[in-house]
């Protein structure tokens, strides 16, 4: 594994330089179509990076763009066709549950999340001010909210029975757009959320609620943990695969940039997200792993949480996480 992973950075970095030397600089007579779905959270941010430089348009792509307020809509999408990959912040788990209902769909090239150790924000529970809410094991009784689907209900789920509650009889589960989310603990219609970036980091600069948290999600399952993905069609590659290629080596790009001068590309995270200019100071940089970078540690991570979804039994069988990554040999179709 580790002689694949060094062969597949090399690679990867050398389509990249080609990418620089060549398509990236040159003219295009003609450009190629190709549709992206994504959410609107801090996990999507090197896909916010590659738009704002125009890194599709230098490599002749032009990006048909769709904006979705649930994961299971990306999925959705791009099981139905209507998509040819989710950027960044993709839903990781809900990938792998479409995946063991329909094999050979999708191919991950690169994760997105957290972690305690690393000291980077991916989630949090947020409650209003003065809440008897401390932690998980206080909601006997309370409702609570997460980002629609079945990817975050699962690990809400995880996270109540972790804490010594039942989620089915203890705890009241409700599905609530990102956008929402802070206004519906205000409004008393939950009494905390299990939030992703960057609710936490608006909550913390709004009166009335408190982020008492901070990565819970990691305590649990996994440190790292990354709950977003991207991923491509199958199809995709197979019917474009240089296009793909270009797509995956943008990504990977625009991954880096973002990771190393994260404060510079922070300014444009208002204009995708309901994050506002003047919360920025407060804004938690996602930990964001490009596809050349990917190594034992990540994929040992996000196995363990495909396997949520066994324990919890949304999934009928183990999966080995490993066989869904992307490998350069994939985009050789003749």
């Amino acid at each position: 594994m580790k002689i694949s992973l060094l062969k597949r950075n090399l690679i990867v970095g050398t389509i990249l330089s080609l990418l620089g030397a060549s398509q990236v600089n040159a003219a295009c007579d003609s450009y190629e179509e190709v549709t992206s779905a994504w959410l609107p959270i801090m996990q999507t941010t090197a896909y916010y990076v590659a738009l704002e430089e125009g890194l599709f348009e230098k490599a002749c792509i032009k990006v048909n763009s769709n904006k979705m307020q649930s994961p299971n809509h990306i999925i959705d999408a791009l099981i139905g066709g209507r998509a040819d990959f989710g950027p960044p912040g993709a839903a990781a788990g809900i990938a792998m549950i479409a995946e063991s209902k329909f094999p050979g769909t999708f191919k991950v090239f690169g994760l997105q999340g957290g972690g305690i150790k690393i000291g980077l924000v991916n989630d949090g529970l947020i409650v209003k001010d003065n809440s008897s809410i401390k932690s998980f094991a206080d909601l006997k009784g309370k409702t609570i909210g997460h980002v629609p689907g079945i990817q975050w209900r699962t690990i809400t789920q995880h996270l109540v029975r972790a804490s010594g509650l039942d989620p089915d009889k203890d705890v009241t589960l409700v599905d609530l757009a990102v956008p929402q989310q802070i206004g519906a603990i205000l409004g008393g219609s939950v009494d905390a959320t299990l939030s992703l970036e960057p609710v936490g980091s608006i909550a913390a600069s709004t009166p009335g609620v408190t982020r008492i948290q901070i990565n819970p999600v990691a305590m649990v399952i996994a440190d790292p943990f990354y709950s977003g993905a991207a991923v491509l069609t199958t199809k995709f590659i197979k019917e474009r695969p240089a296009t793909a290629k270009k797509v995956v080596a943008i990504i990977d790009e625009a991954t880096k940039m973002a990771m190393a001068d994260f404060d510079k590309y922070k300014s444009i995270i208002p204009k995708y997200t309901a994050i506002r200019d003047t919360q920025l100071e407060l804004l938690a940089k996602p930990y964001l792993r490009s596809f050349s970078d990917l190594n034992e540690t990540d994929l040992d991570s996000y196995q363990a949480f495909v396997d949520v979804f066994v324990s919890e039994g949304v999934m009928n069988e183990p999966m080995d996480v490993r066989t869904k990554i992307l490998k350069m040999s994939d985009f050789d179709v003749n």
